[in-house]
C-alpha cells in the first residue's frame, strides 16, 4: 500500500470510520451506546458504494459530486444484499459478525484499489477538497454581512440545520415501539414446525424444544408449565424462572415421559409471565396417544 501521506483524505475517513463502526458493534459495553446505530447506517448505506465507486472511478473527471453521492447510495444497497445472499450460503450464514466482517474487508479492499488506481493519475486524480470547503465556509462567517436582516437570516439557517440534524439522529437513534408481544412455540425433535412425535408406548418419551422470544421491550420473567389432562407436571426449577430482556431468543429441549397410558390426551405447554400464575400467557399443545408396551 502506498504511503500513509500519500493516501487521499477522503479514503483515509472511509477507513476510519469502519473501524470506528466495528468497534461499537463488537465490544460489548460500545455496542449499546446509541454512536452504534448513528456509525452503523453509513456502514451499511453508504461506505461500501464510497469505496466502490473510487476504485472503479479515480480520476477526478471521471464522474462529479453529485452522481459520486448517489451512485455511493445506490451500489451500497445493491452489495450489502448481495454480500448477505452469499453469505446465506456459507456455514456462517446471515448473521451481524459474518455480514460486518465481510463489509468491512470489502470497503478496505475496494478503498485499497482506489489508493492505488489514484496513485497512477497522479494530478488528475479524483479528490475531495476538503481544505478548500473548511476555507470557503469559514470565509462566509467571517465576512461581514451586509445588513442586520442577512445576519438573521443566516443565523436563522443555522439553527434550522442544527435542529433538523439533531430531530434526525433522535429518530434513528430512538426507534418507535412497535406491538408488545411474546413469542411462544414448539418445535420437533428436528427444530422443524413437524414430526412431533404424539403416539408413544409407555415408558417413551414426548421431545420437544420449546421457544420463547420477547417483544415486551422490558426484561419479562417467565415461567413454563406442562400439563397432561389438567394434571400439572413437575418441571426442572430452571422452566420456573426464565427472565428474558427485550427482543432475546430462548430455546431449550424440553422432554416428558407420560406416566398413563391413553387415546387423545391433551398434553399442554403453558407460559405464564411475571409471576401471575392466575392465567397462562400464552398457550400450545399436542394431542398424545400412550399405549402399553408392546
Amino acid at each position: 500500500m502506498p504511503d500513509k501521506k500519500h493516501t487521499p483524505t477522503d479514503i483515509k475517513l472511509v477507513i476510519a470510520l469502519v473501524l470506528l463502526t466495528d468497534i461499537f458493534v463488537l465490544i460489548p459495553f460500545l455496542s449499546d451506546s446509541p454512536i452504534r446505530t448513528v456509525l452503523g447506517l453509513p456502514m451499511v448505506l453508504f461506505l461500501p458504494g464510497y469505496a466502490l465507486i473510487a476504485a472503479l472511478f479515480p480520476g477526478k473527471d471521471d464522474l462529479d459530486g453529485i452522481e459520486r453521492i448517489a451512485l455511493s447510495f445506490g451500489l451500497s444497497i445493491a452489495v450489502v444484499p448481495l454480500i448477505g445472499l452469499g453469505l446465506n450460503y456459507t456455514p456462517w450464514g446471515i448473521r451481524l459478525v459474518p455480514i460486518l466482517v465481510f463489509l468491512t474487508n470489502f470497503t478496505i479492499l475496494m478503498s485499497i484499489v482506489a489508493v492505488y488506481r489514484r496513485e497512477a493519475l497522479g494530478a488528475d486524480a479524483f479528490s475531495v477538497p476538503f481544505r478548500e470547503m473548511y476555507e470557503s465556509v469559514m470565509a462566509e462567517i467571517n465576512e461581514k454581512p451586509e445588513s442586520r436582516l442577512d445576519r438573521i437570516l443566516t443565523i436563522i439557517l443555522v439553527i434550522s440545520i442544527l435542529a433538523s440534524v439533531m430531530t434526525l439522529v433522535y429518530v434513528v437513534v430512538t426507534p418507535k415501539q412497535g406491538e408488545k408481544f411474546t413469542e411462544f412455540y414448539i418445535l420437533g425433535p428436528e427444530r422443524m414446525a413437524d414430526n412431533y412425535k404424539t403416539q408413544l408406548e409407555i415408558g417413551e418419551s414426548v421431545d420437544v424444544v420449546v421457544g420463547i422470544v420477547n417483544h415486551e421491550y422490558s426484561v419479562v420473567n417467565y415461567s413454563l408449565v406442562i400439563r397432561l389432562n389438567n394434571e400439572t407436571i413437575e418441571t426442572p426449577p430452571s422452566l420456573n424462572h426464565i427472565a428474558l430482556a427485550h427482543n432475546v431468543t430462548w430455546e431449550k429441549p424440553v422432554s416428558f415421559v407420560p406416566g398413563i397410558t391413553g387415546e387423545d390426551m391433551k398434553l399442554q405447554y403453558l407460559l405464564y409471565r411475571d409471576d401471575n400464575m392466575t392465567e397462562p400467557y400464552r398457550d400450545l399443545h399436542l394431542w398424545i396417544n400412550v399405549t402399553e408396551a408392546a
